[in-house]
């Protein structure tokens, strides 16, 4: 598929590979005519460890083209986005790898209003960095570089919007990441009592892979019924995304917590929400009972903040739990989607597994089969040429992002090349799990058929 500099979240690698020291200083030195008015970049990290050498590499390149530079440390994600729009920068990098393994690395521009920039954007930079086409300052107008504190801000700011009058017992999953900066302190202000685990900041994820999934949160399962808790939080290793443990100690799934917090979030602001290619049925179903309409979109947080934009809706998220929150600010934010949660239990005044039992469940089920990124245009050619042929009762073909089948039998299956990894992700979903077992392994001998 797209073989170019950015995927669906940025530019991703593994570090001193693809990601490299050059690779930053250029890429920063490329901003420069595309962000035309100069002024102050916020530069901010996870934990990984070879944060530290790309935030020096970045901050050489921004300061060489004229850009003032505000360190602001290790932070999540969203402090970063909320923090450009804030301080009225002219946009900001994250240096993270969000959920891959500790090895990798990746940079995560943002413009001036705390979004992710567009797919326009994106190609205007890469073509700047494929050219070389560098503007350097002189010498005496070289920029300065500043540490700064911001999440104090941060904190302060969010807690006001948050209104929650009832006391939660939650356990929370920081994954090593910079997410224990925020979500414990964030649910202790609006009223919680909080319990952590994986909370020390650690770029190696010693605690659990940084993707918070059923199988990486079985600790925090075991935690929430060894503290009788209200329920479970986790984030992945940059915290900008949410998954859930229920207070039985069941992990929630994703596509049911969005669609919970969906047609919450309906109820409040009305019209409707923003979701991706790859989420459940569930979603719509619950979105049009709480009087609520989808749009559908690209997977990425990109692509549905700018649809958010376009209808002007209050909420957009995706299966893999990166909400955007729009009512607040636009960036994906885990910690502001954790005291969404407890807002929403606050609201409704039940517990959150009475909320999930009530609704209805299908079985869905992902994989992902390995095909390096030169070759996912063919991959997908092939597969759109011969789908048909391997599905039978297709009621619809969508190619917003890669290849979904809606079948008549009310199942669906998508294919989709992965924009972060050198993978095609199938996600199949049915009424019960040997029919979707089956529709994902006709997926998988379809993509492995020479």
């Amino acid at each position: 598929m797209n073989n170019g500099l950015f995927g669906t979240s940025g530019i991703r690698g593994v570090i001193n590979e693809r990601i490299t020291p050059k690779l930053a200083i250029d890429l920063a030195k490329s901003l420069k005519k595309e962000f035309v008015n100069s002024g102050e970049f916020l530069i901010g990290r996870d934990t990984r460890l070879s944060g530290e050498m790309l935030e020096s590499s970045l901050t050489a390149g921004l300061l060489s083209t004229g850009f003032e530079v505000k360190k602001i440390g290790i932070v999540p994600t969203p402090v970063l986005g909320f923090s450009v729009s804030q301080l009225n920068a002219a946009g900001g990098i994250m240096i993270t790898a969000s959920h891959n393994p500790p090895e990798y690395n990746g940079l995560k521009i943002f413009d001036s209003e705390g979004m992710a920039i567009s797919p326009d954007r994106e190609k205007r930079i890469e073509e700047i960095y494929r050219k070389k086409e560098f503007t350097s300052s002189p010498w005496n107008k070289i920029g300065k570089v500043r540490e700064i504190k911001i999440l104090k801000d941060y904190l302060t700011q969010i807690s006001r919007k948050i209104s929650v009058d009832k006391r939660y017992k939650v356990v929370i999953d920081c994954a090593n990441g910079p997410a224990s900066k925020t979500t414990p302190h964030l649910l202790e202000r609006i009223g919680c009592e909080t319990l952590t685990i994986n909370s020390n900041l650690d770029g190696t994820f010693p605690g659990r892979r940084p993707e918070p999934t059923a199988e990486n949160l079985q600790d925090l399962s075991k935690f929430v019924k060894a503290t009788d808790a209200d329920l479970g939080l986790a984030h992945d290793g940059d915290g900008d995304r949410i998954a859930a443990v229920d207070d039985r100690g069941r992990f929630i799934n994703q596509d049911k917590l969005l669609a919970l917090i969906g047609s919450y979030s309906v109820k409040r602001f009305g019209k409707g929400i923003v979701t991706t290619v790859d989420a459940s049925r569930i979603v719509d179903e619950q979105i049009t009972e709480a009087g609520g309409k989808i749009e559908r979109t690209k997977v990425g947080d990109v692509s549905v903040a700018q649809e958010m934009n376009s209808k002007n809706l209050k909420f957009g998220g995706e299966p893999s739990g990166t909400w955007i929150i729009g009512d607040i600010h636009m960036c994906p934010d885990g910690t502001l989607a954790a005291a969404r949660i407890i807002e929403m239990l606050n609201d409704k005044d039940k517990k959150i597994s009475q909320l999930v039992d009530s609704m209805p469940s299908y079985s869905t089920l992902r994989a992902k089969i390995a095909c390096p990124d030169e070759k996912k245009t063919e991959k997908m050619n092939s597969v759109k040429e011969k789908a048909l042929s391997y599905f039978e009762e297709v009621e619809e073909m969508l190619t917003i992002d890669g290849i979904r089948l809606e079948l008549r039998t009310r199942g669906w299956i998508l294919i989709r090349p992965s924009g972060t990894e050198p993978y095609i992700r199938i996600t199949a979903e049915a009424h019960n799990e040997s029919r979707a077992k089956n529709l994902l392994n006709t997926g998988r001998q379809l993509l492995q058929e020479d």
